[in-house]
């Protein structure tokens, strides 16, 4: 009993010694929504109005395709009962066609918003985070978090610099041309 006991203790005794450090070296922590910070921020609407036109004419272009495809549909159903097999096989193919370049144009039309998106935020981020950098060593902070990269149960309000770095990244950043 009294060797469990000296364990325990032991044990109480290096968790506390370690911990100290630790709690003593944590004196200045920030948080910041990088995401928020690229939504927000004037270079971010600018790239986010970007991303939307580039939508918004891919699904221009995939509506076309599905009134296409349905109309297709429709002509192959009524058809079905009157039109001679040949002629029937015909617009099957025709239909199977038209869905096959209906599933490459959603297909392509995804990977290139991808793509867009991957490249908009790309240009963004490594600026956001060089403030993020310098915020932090000008004001001495041991640990600015990412709040989405992180699940938080808590962060106190005060601690959150999301809008100052949406202010300052306004502030400083000069598109590349």
């Amino acid at each position: 009993m009294k060797k469990i006991n000296g364990i325990v203790l032991s044990a109480l005794v290096m968790i506390l010694a370690l911990s100290a450090p630790c709690a003593a070296a944590a004196d200045k922590i920030g948080f910041v929504d990088f995401q928020k910070v690229m939504l927000t921020c004037n270079a971010g609407k600018k790239a986010a109005e970007e991303y939307k036109q580039l939508f918004d004419k891919h699904k221009a272009a995939i509506q076309s395709s599905e009134r296409e495809l349905k109309g297709l549909q429709d002509e192959l159903e009524k058809g079905r009962s009157t039109l001679k097999e040949d002629a029937l096989q015909e617009k099957e193919l025709a239909y199977q066609r038209k869905a096959r370049e209906y599933e490459l144009l959603v297909k392509d039309s995804n990977e290139e918003l991808q793509n867009k998106d991957k490249e908009l935020s790309g240009k963004l981020l490594p600026e956001i985070m060089k403030v993020v950098k310098s915020m932090g060593e000008k004001e001495k902070y041991t640990l600015i978090l990412n709040l989405n990269a992180i699940p938080l149960a808590y962060h106190a309000a005060e601690d959150d610099l999301t809008m100052r770095v949406v202010e300052e990244f306004d502030r400083t950043y000069e598109p590349a041309q």
